[in-house]
């Protein structure tokens, strides 16, 4: 299992019609709006890095009214 956690900025004041888009996104366990340098935090779970890196690539980077991203990639050699 690959795990992602996607940090997005958003466009001021579009934060709702981003989230709202996000949590139909098939592959998305979990989504929460966040305080400080992002406004949103996504949770990305599939059965190979190749299938969340294309979720992010072409679901997430695509949309309207993003400005960035950060994205934290789980190893799935070591768990703590």
């Amino acid at each position: 299992m690959a795990t992602a956690y996607v940090l997005i900025n958003c466009e001021f004041g579009s934060h709702e019609k981003v989230f709202s888009q996000l949590k139909s996104i098939n592959k998305i366990k979990e989504t929460r709006g966040v305080f400080g340098a992002y406004d949103i935090i996504t949770k990305i779970e599939a059965s190979s890095a190749e299938i969340v890196k294309d979720i992010i690539a072409t679901k997430i980077r695509g949309m309207d009214r993003i400005r960035s991203t950060l994205t934290l990639i789980g190893s799935e050699k070591e768990q703590i």
